[in-house]
């Protein structure tokens, strides 16, 4: 009986810590979720008008997803493993900065290589925003990058986050890319004009191009910079809608739909299109491959061990009086 609960190095079994985060991670969810209602709702009704007040309530909405997600994460991280915050790969660990740069940067590319192939096929046409729209389109950039941002790390902590990692220190890397990516497509479903086939298909294949990136480097910030990249080009850069939702009224550039949808994604946008499939199969295959990141020996200890070994720091202790 005991092993069916306990695996052979004296921890939980994968299985039954997948199902503990879930509780957990919907538990939290739920108190927080219902704190900010509250609070919100009293502010609402008894404090001063508040500008811009959809814009913040939709950054606090993703901010639950992120806290909720983190939490669990740490919570199962800790208490049935005994690792450490650092091991779910967000801290400003080294190099760091350099995999959120590099992500932004493939992020943008893979997306230019569906743009091309969709353009090219006669797919879509863009318009440039001209001079006069600029101070509406810099506004447009500075209010939805963070709102990008926050809403890319909440999936990242969540689908890249705990159930990845601890299926990849029990060695089953390839079921938690499995388990992450079909929820994740499954998700998507619920968005506006989606195409059910090719929308599932194009965000699944998504998720394991997202959780390439985290095994590449065993830390969030790279999947985190190309998720965001991707949504901020598609939104900001090139007018597209951001998985069948137009987020950005006043883009850089304005893209035209010209069909077939099979090819562009029609209405839901160039993510429900063969064009996307083709560009993430591609940048999945590059990022794999590509020898641009890598982990650090830290992370990649914590995320491939089972019960990997911490170091101990020891504090030097000398007689009194002995001169160092």
């Amino acid at each position: 009986m005991r092993k069916i609960f306990i695996n052979d190095f004296g921890r939980l079994r994968s299985g039954w810590r997948l199902l503990i985060f879930v509780l957990v991670f919907f538990a939290i969810l739920f108190l927080f979720a219902t704190a900010l209602r509250a609070a919100y709702f009293g502010l609402v009704q008894f404090g001063p008008t508040i500008p811009h007040a959809e814009f913040i309530a939709d950054i606090i909405f993703r901010l639950t997803l992120v806290v909720a997600a983190l939490a669990a994460g740490y919570v199962c991280v800790r208490w049935l493993e005994g690792l450490p915050w650092r091991s779910l790969g967000l801290t400003l660990h080294q190099g760091w900065l350099r995999d959120l740069v590099i992500g932004f940067v493939v992020g943008f590319a893979s997306l230019v290589i569906a743009v091309v192939i969709a353009t090219a096929g006669g797919g879509l046409r863009f318009s440039f925003a001209g001079s006069a729209m600029m101070s509406a389109v810099a506004k447009a950039f500075l209010s939805t990058a963070p709102l990008l941002f926050v809403a890319a790390l909440g999936e990242e902590a969540l689908f890249r986050g705990y159930v990845l990692q601890t299926l990849t220190r029990a060695q089953l890397a390839w079921l938690g890319l499995l388990l992450t990516s079909v929820p994740f497509g499954l998700a998507h479903l619920s968005n506006p004009n989606v195409v059910p086939g090719v929308t599932f298909a194009n965000t699944a294949i998504a998720g394991i191009w997202l959780g390439a990136a985290y095994l590449r480097t065993r830390s969030l910030w790279f999947p985190l910079g190309i998720h965001w990249s991707w949504n901020w080009a598609l939104g900001w850069f090139f007018g597209l809608p951001i998985s069948g939702i137009n987020v950005v009224a006043n883009p850089l550039l304005k893209g035209t739909d010209l069909g077939p949808a099979w090819l562009t994604g029609g209405s839901y946008g160039i993510e429900g299109g063969v064009a996307c499939t083709v560009a993430l199969i591609v940048s999945t295959l590059f990022i794999w491959r590509a020898p641009l990141v890598s982990a650090t020996p830290e992370l990649k200890k914590l995320t491939s061990e089972e019960k990997p070994a911490l170091p101990t720091h020891i504090p030097s202790i000398r007689p009194a009086g002995e001169i160092t």
